[in-house]
C-alpha cells in the first residue's frame, strides 16, 4: 500500500468494506462476526444539511497530508483507553435497570463533539430517551428524543462538523457520534461494543487498512470501517459490562429492543 492514503482512495476503502461488513439487509445479530447492518447507524436526520454548510467545514480537509502508515496506532491505541487523570471530566450514563456506564472525554481533538454531549447531558436533554438501535457484537445508539434513529439536533441547532484524527478509532468502548453522512452530526451517539474478529481482520488487511491498526484492532477490537467515518470522542472506562449486557437485549427486526432500555440521567462530574 502507498505510504500517504489520499482522501478519495481512504473513502473508497472504507466504503467497500462497509458494503462487505453490511451485507444485504437484516443481519443475525446475535451470530460473533461484525458482519451487521450499518447503514441506519447513520441516521441523524439529513434535511438541513445544505442549509448548514456554512458552520460545516470539513475538518478533515488535511487528510490528503496524514502518512497513515506511520501513525502509532499502539500508543494511540493504549492512550485512548487509559484512564483518565484525576479531576479530569466524565460523565456517568444512569441506565435504568441495567446500571451506570462511565466515559472519558476527548476535548482536545474532538471539541465541539465532546460541548455538544456534555451540555445536552446538563440540561437533560437525554434524560429518559432510549437506546433505540442495539446489534450485538457492533454497538448500542441512543440520543434520539424521537426513539427512531431520524430525529435529535446538536446545541447549535445545527449540525456540525466531523471530527477525525488518526489519533482516535472505534475501538471497543469507544464513544462516537451517529450521523448522516459528512458533517452532519446532532445529538445520536453510540457506543462501540464488538471485539476482534478473525475474518474482519483478514479483510482489513485485504483492503489496504494500516497494518498498526489491524494490529490495534486485534487487541481492542471494535469496528474499524468505521475509522474516520464516526467521530470518536469518547471512551468507556467502566461499565463495558453493562454495555454488553444491553447489547445482549432481545430486539425486533429494526435491531430496536422489545423492552424500552432507557437513560435515566447523565451526570457530568469529575474523575
Amino acid at each position: 500500500m502507498k505510504k500517504n492514503i489520499k482522501k478519495g482512495s481512504l473513502i473508497v476503502i472504507m466504503l467497500i468494506l462497509t458494503i462487505l461488513l453490511t451485507g444485504c439487509g437484516n443481519e443475525n445479530t446475535t451470530n460473533n462476526n461484525n458482519n451487521n447492518d450499518t447503514t441506519n447507524l447513520t441516521s441523524e436526520n439529513n434535511s438541513n444539511s445544505s442549509s448548514n454548510s456554512s458552520s460545516n467545514n470539513n475538518s478533515n480537509d488535511n487528510v490528503d497530508q496524514i502518512d497513515f502508515d506511520s501513525v502509532d496506532y499502539k500508543a494511540n491505541a493504549e492512550k485512548q483507553v487509559a484512564m483518565p487523570e484525576k479531576g479530569e471530566t466524565i460523565a456517568i450514563l444512569h441506565i435504568k435497570n441495567y446500571g451506570d456506564i462511565k466515559v472519558k472525554f476527548f476535548k482536545d481533538i474532538a471539541p465541539k463533539a465532546v460541548e455538544n454531549f456534555i451540555q445536552h447531558s446538563k440540561d437533560g436533554y437525554y434524560n429518559g430517551l432510549t437506546f433505540h438501535r442495539v446489534i450485538n457484537d457492533f454497538m448500542i445508539q441512543g440520543g434520539d428524543p424521537t426513539g427512531t434513529g431520524a430525529g435529535g439536533e446538536s446545541i447549535w441547532k445545527e449540525e456540525f462538523e466531523d471530527e477525525f484524527s488518526p489519533e482516535l478509532a472505534p475501538y471497543r468502548g469507544a464513544l462516537c457520534m451517529a450521523n448522516a453522512g459528512a458533517n452532519t452530526n446532532g445529538s445520536q451517539f453510540f457506543i462501540e461494543q464488538a471485539g476482534y474478529d478473525e475474518d474482519t481482520g483478514k479483510m482489513l488487511v485485504q483492503y489496504g487498512y494500516p497494518e498498526g491498526l489491524v494490529e490495534a484492532y486485534k487487541t481492542y477490537g471494535g469496528s474499524m470501517h468505521l475509522f474516520y467515518a464516526h467521530t470518536v470522542f469518547g471512551q468507556v472506562i467502566e461499565g463495558m459490562d453493562i454495555v454488553d449486557k444491553i447489547a445482549s437485549t432481545q430486539t425486533d427486526e429494526n435491531d430496536k429492543p422489545v423492552e424500552d432500555v432507557v437513560i435515566e440521567s447523565i451526570e457530568i462530574t469529575e474523575f
